[in-house]
């Protein structure tokens, strides 16, 4: 018998949605409907819906499905990007928006630190060689760049680019950063953080340029043709923010070149890229598959608060995490 919790539509369980025991933290507040389910009988479940749970984008916050959901409250997104959302467009429909802001931003951080180091002593590369049947003998000659002492310039100082540099410092980097609005004082200080008001100085000077910002009209192909122009031939690039932040022509065109070393990203467009992308033949790029915040403790830390703004705004409380247009 249906008891008297709210409903809410999420994507799926399993290999392209969440994991069982995540769905756990929402049935103790919702009773639950996956996107293909809900599809099915929309008319019966639609009026029910005040809740819609958004996890890698899906469902797909769209009007064609927007409409279907008369009483929708609240669009709770997992993670903090939400460059995927017409987030007025859905607050015209009376519904609020919500993100996971914070509980992301370590893991964030560790793929950061591992995209760099991998890419930088080509760890890729010796795996496949100590595991290769055919290895005999180990090369000598696999070197790769030396992290210790190196220069990062972060763009885009907010928490997770601050949790980069802390995470640098531990390998004595020399940190560079550029954003919108200056760190204080203090934030630098703890850091040892230079800022540069000038983005331009700090892709010149940096043997790592790292991307940790927002993807909005004004970081779209922040990285083009003129940006990998100014940056060292002995530079990597990484990318942990989106994937259309970076000019992925340029960038081709860049690592084939030799206009820069190397490439780490976690974030491509589309993703997954189509199978004849030549940024997955160039020996000088390491990808992973947006895999920045996929940890057990922070999958669950993002559902519980996915499911905290939920309650919040179903039950007219104060929202922990709205989004609002700006």
């Amino acid at each position: 018998m249906e008891d008297n919790k709210p409903w809410a539509l999420f994507s799926e369980v399993g290999e392209n949605g969440y994991l069982e025991e995540m769905t756990d933290k929402m049935k103790q507040h919702f009773n639950i409907i996956c996107h293909k389910d809900f599809l099915q009988n929309s008319q019966l479940y639609g009026p029910k819906i005040q809740a819609m749970f958004l996890w890698f984008t899906l469902p797909t916050a769209e009007p064609s499905l927007l409409s279907l959901l008369p009483s929708l409250k609240v669009v709770a997104n997992g993670g903090v990007g939400i460059d995927h959302l017409d987030v007025p467009y859905i607050n015209s429909l009376g519904v609020k928006v919500t993100n996971t802001p914070g509980v992301v931003s370590d893991a964030t951080a560790d793929i950061a630190m591992a995209l760099l180091l991998g890419s930088a002593r080509k760890i890729v590369q010796g795996h496949q060689i100590a595991t290769d049947p055919q290895t005999t003998h180990i090369p000598q000659d696999l070197m790769g760049i030396e992290v210790t002492g190196s220069t990062v310039g972060i763009i885009g100082m907010g928490d997770i680019g601050y949790k980069i540099a802390r995470r640098a410092r531990g390998f004595d980097m020399k940190i560079l950063y550029h954003n919108r609005n200056r760190r204080s004082i203090e934030d630098e200080q703890a850091v040892e953080a230079t800022y540069c008001v000038n983005i331009d100085d700090l892709l010149r000077k940096s043997d790592f340029v790292m991307l940790a910002v927002n993807l909005t009209p004004e970081t779209t192909n922040l990285i083009s043709h003129r940006e990998l122009s100014l940056m060292k031939p002995t530079a990597t690039l990484v990318n942990i923010s989106r994937g259309l932040v970076v000019d992925q022509d340029a960038l081709v065109g860049a690592l084939q070149s030799g206009t820069i070393k190397a490439a780490a990203l976690d974030v491509t467009h589309p993703e997954p890229l189509p199978r004849d992308h030549p940024l997955l033949h160039l020996p000088n790029v390491l990808i992973t598959p947006h895999v920045g915040t996929n940890t057990y403790k922070t999958t669950k830390k993002m559902v519980q608060r996915m499911v905290e703004n939920a309650v919040a705004v179903v039950n007219g409380q104060s929202i922990p995490n709205e989004i609002k247009p700006k």
